[in-house]
C-alpha cells in the first residue's frame, strides 16, 4: 500500500485534521454510556432530578460535539479521497501517454481502462474508509474494552478471550478474501475487453448477424465475473456474521455472569452491555475496512504495475534535434512483435531521398504497416536501425521527430468534436485558410461544405456520422495541414473510389519535392506512379525500383500486377 501512503503524504495536514475530528467523534461515543450509567445509578436510583438534568445536558452537549465532528470528518475524508483519486488517474494517464505501443500491447487497452476507473475507485473507497472508520474503529474498540474492564473488572478475562476469537476470524477473513478480490479485478478486465471489442466492431457484428455469438461471449465473461464476485463475497458473508455472533455471545455471557448484579448497579451493567455493542460495531467496522483494504491492495498492485512499467523504448540522455528535410535510410532492419512466432521484418534495406515518393506494396501480412511504424518510432527495431536525415531515430528527440512526420493510419481515427477541432489536431494554430487548403488537397472540402455547419459540424465518437471515405479524407487533411517533411499514408485511400483517389494522389504529386511520401497500398494502381516502389513479402524486400523495373525483375510484383491489372483485362 505504498502507493496510497505516498499520495496521502501530499495531504497530510487535512488527513490529520480529519483524524482529530474522528477521534473527537469516537470519544463522544465512548463517554455517552459512562454518563448514562451515572444517570441511572445515581440520578434515577435516588430520584435526583437535578442530577439527571445536569448529566442529561452534558450528554446532549457531548452528542452535539460528536455530530459536528462527524460532519467535519465526512467533509475532509470525501475531499481527500476524491482529490487523491484524481491525482492517481492523472499520473496514470500521463504514464500511459509516455509508454510505447509495445507497452500498451502488453498491458492491453481494456485492462488499462479498468485500472483507470474501477481500480482507482477501490483506492478512493479505501482512503475514505481510512479517514472515516479505520482510525475510529481501533479507538472505539480499545476505549470500549478499557471502559468495560473498569465497569466490570471481574469479567475482563472472559471478554478478552471473546475478542481474541473475533480478531482471529478477522485475520482468516483477510487471508481467504485477498486472492479472491484480485481474481475479481482480472475477470473485470476480461469483461471490459469483450465489451470494448463488441462496441468497436458493432457494424461488423450486425453485418454478419452475429449478435447471438457476441451475446454468448459477453454472457460467459459476465458469468465468470459474477462467480469470482460470489466467491469473494462468500468469504465476507461467512466471517462477518461469525464475528457478530462471537461478540453477541460475549454480551449474553456478560449478562449471565452479572445475573446477581445489585439493583443499584444496573446502570453500570447497561454501560457494559453498551460498550460490548460498541466493540461489536467497531469489529464489524474493522471487518468492512479490511475487506476494502483487501480490494484496495489488489487494485494498488495493478495501478503500481502501470506506474512502474518500464518503457520499452529508452530515451537518449542528450537527444539530437537535427534539421529534417525528409531523407530516410533503413539499414539491416529486423523486427519482431513481443510474443510473435516469427519476425515481422527481416534484413530490410532501402533509402528514400527528400521529396521522393516511395510506394510500398505487398501481400497482406508482408510487414508494410510495421515498417512505417518504425520511422516515427512507434516501435523500436529488434535489429538494425532507421535513419532520418542521417540521424538514428533512437538518438533523436521523439517530439522533434514526430513533429516533422505525419501518419495517416489504415483505419481512420477521428475524435468527438467539430470538424475544425479534428483538423487542428494536425496543427493547433492553423489558420482558416490553411484548413481549407488541406481540405481541398484531400478532396474533403466538397462534403464539409455540404454539411449544415461546415467546419463547425459536430462529429460523433470515431466519426460515426461519416462514411469510411469521408473519414479517410478528413484524416488525410489533418495530416496535410501539418505540412510535414515526411508523410506516411498507410493504405489510407482504400475506402475511396478510383476517381477520388486519383484526384487526391494527383494533388499530392503537384506538391512533389515539398515532402517525402511513403505510400502504402494494396492496389498496384495506387503505387505504380510513385518515383520508386518497394515490394515486400513475408517481411523481406523482394524488389525496389520503378514500376517498369519491378515488372522486369520482381516475380512477386508481377504476380500482384497480373492478379489486379492483368486479371481485370482478361475479364
Amino acid at each position: 500500500m505504498k502507493l496510497v501512503f505516498r499520495y496521502l503524504k501530499k495531504h497530510l495536514g487535512i488527513f490529520l485534521l480529519s483524524t482529530l475530528f474522528l477521534t473527537m467523534e469516537a470519544m463522544a461515543d465512548l463517554l455517552q454510556p459512562a454518563f448514562m450509567s451515572a444517570v441511572v445509578d445515581e440520578g434515577v436510583a435516588h430520584m435526583n432530578t437535578s442530577y439527571i438534568l445536569r448529566y442529561g445536558l452534558i450528554m446532549l452537549l457531548i452528542a452535539g460535539v460528536g455530530a459536528v465532528s462527524a460532519i467535519m470528518r465526512n467533509h475532509f475524508s470525501c475531499r481527500v479521497s476524491r482529490t487523491i483519486g484524481k491525482e492517481i488517474r492523472r499520473d496514470m494517464y500521463h504514464k500511459v501517454q509516455s509508454l510505447s505501443l509495445e507497452n500498451i500491447d502488453r498491458l492491453q487497452p481494456a485492462s488499462i481502462i479498468t485500472r483507470l476507473t474501477n481500480d482507482v475507485t477501490q483506492i478512493q473507497e479505501f482512503i475514505n474508509s481510512i479517514m472515516r472508520m479505520m482510525v475510529k474503529a481501533p479507538i472505539t474498540c480499545v476505549g470500549a474494552i478499557a471502559l468495560l474492564v473498569l465497569q466490570t473488572p471481574g469479567q475482563a478475562p472472559v471478554m478478552i478471550g471473546i475478542l481474541a476469537v473475533a480478531f482471529l476470524l478477522i485475520f482468516c477473513n483477510m487471508k481467504i478474501a485477498y486472492p479472491r478480490f484480485g481474481k475479481v479485478q482480472r475477470k473485470l478486465d476480461k469483461l471490459n475487453g469483450v465489451s470494448r471489442e463488441f462496441l468497436s466492431s458493432v457494424r461488423v457484428v450486425k453485418a454478419f448477424n452475429a449478435e447471438d455469438e457476441e451475446e454468448e461471449r459477453f454472457g460467459e465473461a459476465s458469468t465468470e465475473l459474477a462467480l469470482a464476485n460470489t466467491s469473494a463475497l462468500r468469504a465476507m458473508a461467512l466471517f462477518t456474521p461469525l464475528i457478530s455472533l462471537t461478540v453477541n455471545f460475549g454480551v449474553v455471557l456478560l449478562l449471565f455472569i452479572s445475573r446477581h448484579q445489585e439493583a443499584a448497579q444496573i446502570g453500570r451493567l447497561m454501560a457494559s452491555v453498551n460498550y460490548m455493542t460498541q466493540v461489536m460495531f467497531a469489529l464489524n467496522m474493522m471487518t468492512h475496512v479490511l475487506n476494502t483494504t483487501v480490494r484496495a491492495v489488489a487494485s494498488a498492485e495493478r495501478i503500481e504495475e502501470v506506474l512502474h512499467e518500464k518503457p520499452a523504448q529508452l530515451m537518449p540522455e542528450n537527444p539530437e534535434k537535427p534539421a529534417i528535410s525528409g531523407s530516410i535510410s533503413v539499414e539491416d532492419l529486423s523486427f519482431r512483435y513481443r510474443g510473435a512466432g516469427r519476425e515481422a521484418l527481416m534484413d530490410v534495406n532501402f533509402s528514400v531521398k527528400p521529396g521522393e515518393t516511395l510506394g510500398i506494396i505487398g501481400p497482406t501480412g508482408s510487414g508494410k504497416s510495421t515498417l512505417v511504424h518504425l520511422i516515427p518510432r512507434l516501435y523500436d527495431a529488434t535489429r538494425g536501425r532507421v535513419l532520418v536525415d542521417g540521424c538514428d531515430v533512437t538518438k533523436m528527440d521523439v517530439s522533434h521527430l514526430r513533429s516533422h512526420v505525419a501518419v495517416v493510419m489504415q483505419k481512420a481515427l477521428l475524435f468527438s468534436g467539430t470538424i475544425e477541432e479534428n483538423l487542428r489536431w494536425g496543427k493547433p494554430d492553423a489558420t482558416q485558410e490553411e484548413m481549407e487548403e488541406a481540405a481541398r488537397l484531400a478532396c474533403a472540402e466538397e462534403f464539409i461544405l455540404e454539411t449544415e455547419k461546415g467546419y463547425q459540424s459536430l462529429l460523433g465518437q470515431g466519426g460515426v456520422n461519416l462514411s469510411g471515405g469521408q473519414k479517410q479524407r478528413l484524416s488525410l487533411a489533418r495530416a496535410l495541414i501539418r505540412k510535414p517533411a515526411i508523410l506516411i499514408l498507410d493504405d489510407c485511400t482504400s475506402a475511396l473510389d478510383a476517381q477520388t483517389e486519383a484526384r487526391v494522389l494527383s494533388g499530392l504529386r503537384r506538391q512533389g519535392g515539398q515532402r517525402t511520401v511513403l505510400l502504402i497500398s494494396q492496389r498496384i494502381s495506387t503505387v505504380m506512379k510513385a518515383d520508386r516502389i518497394l515490394c515486400l513479402d513475408g517481411g523481406r524486400v523482394m524488389g525496389l525500383g520503378s514500376h517498369q523495373q519491378l515488372m522486369e525483375s520482381c516475380e512477386t510484383y508481377r504476380a500482384i500486377y497480373k492478379s489486379q491489372i492483368g486479371g481485370e483485362e482478361n475479364v
